[in-house]
């Protein structure tokens, strides 16, 4: 229910640049990232979730390991993988290595699995991009097995069976906490829906209120196979500062730098000004602006896809880690409080 929201962040581990515009080591971006996410939890939000990539612009590939750092470091925020890419891993090893998280941390850990939108690890690990829906296919199947903490009796195409083994470590309360990320494929949605797990949208482009009828179908597909109803979140990109016109001239450089970059390897042309300030206007997917303009369109469309949690992915490119403290700073103590605010009123 929309009144019950999680605010959350998400965060890749985007490769930043020095005051001189320099790009950063991979150590001290991992290092900054800890230190972001402390601020997270020391300002009470509810989430920060990391996410797994394999190539030279992202600092993380094994965001396990960089939450349970944080997870020593913190209290209270719930600690994730945003999202971690099941078809080139191992299930049983994703499996251990949150379970491994949770107890570290107390019980916050949860992860939300994907396919990933880069394709880098499937050679890196050895996986051919032909068996791309096979491999997360059967590998969610014994993924949605192992949380249920018990012998596993599984065979699949993709890797060895397992006949009455038990896996450890288990979890405090025998349920690891697991969302799928889909980013817009209908199958995607009812394979969630078929499993009983929570759906993560990750809404990057277009108007975040065009997922309304993916989330129907999520909730027609609970119904018709007799699960209860499950949570529904989204992932967006977004940048808070003072005005309005701060957030976007601040974002923009690093913005557009990164669409850039990606752009070149996927065909895609240089994103306009115009662009990225109608993407940033009230319909789009960029949730940049003032408190006030993120906070009232977080609650617009957490009231239009009846989300229960939000997660903003506050990093961007080389977008600098002091204005990124100062973004989180203001979604905590700004956004926050008007969100749910407006939402109790609902």
């Amino acid at each position: 229910m929309a009144h019950e929201l999680e605010l959350g962040l998400d965060t890749f581990g985007d490769v930043t640049g020095d005051h001189g515009g320099r790009p950063l080591p991979h150590p001290q971006v991992i290092r900054n990232l800890v230190e972001e996410a402390v601020l997270a939890d020391e300002l009470g939000l509810d989430f920060i979730g990391v996410g797994e990539h394999h190539r030279a612009d992202f600092a993380v590939s094994a965001p396990e390991v960089v939450l349970a750092a944080i997870a020593g470091r913190t209290s209270r925020i719930r600690l994730g993988s945003a999202v971690t890419v099941l078809s080139s891993d191992d299930p049983v090893r994703v499996f251990q290595r949150f379970a491994t998280l949770d107890a570290v941390s107390d019980g916050r850990a949860e992860v939300i699995l994907g396919r990933g939108s880069f394709v880098e690890s499937f050679p890196l690990f050895g996986y051919q991009l032909d068996d791309y829906e096979v491999l997360f296919e059967e590998k969610l199947d014994l993924f949605a097995a192992l949380r249920q903490e018990g012998p596993i009796e599984w065979s699949g195409t993709t890797r060895a069976p397992l006949h009455g083994q038990h896996v450890v470590p288990g979890t405090a309360s025998g349920s690891l906490r697991t969302w799928v990320g889909v980013g817009g494929s209908p199958e995607s949605v009812v394979r969630a829906a078929r499993y009983g797990l929570p759906l993560m949208l990750a809404i990057i482009g277009g108007q975040p209120l065009r997922f309304e009828p993916l989330v129907a179908l999520y909730h027609r597909a609970l119904e018709q196979l007799g699960t209860p109803i499950q949570p529904v979140g989204a992932h967006s990109p977004g940048y808070v500062a003072g005005t309005d016109e701060q957030a976007r001239d601040e974002l923009w450089p690093h913005h557009a730098a990164l669409f850039a970059r990606i752009g070149r390897e996927r065909g895609w042309p240089p994103m306009t000004r115009e662009q990225f300030d109608e993407a940033a206007g009230p319909d789009g997917a960029l949730f940049v602006g003032s408190p006030e303009t993120v906070a009232t369109k977080i609650v617009r469309v957490a009231k239009g896809l009846g989300l229960s949690r939000f997660d903003l992915k506050y990093s961007a490119g080389t977008l600098p880690h002091e204005n990124m403290m100062s973004s989180i700073e203001l979604y905590a103590t700004k956004v926050a409080p008007q969100v749910r605010e407006e939402l109790s009123r609902a």
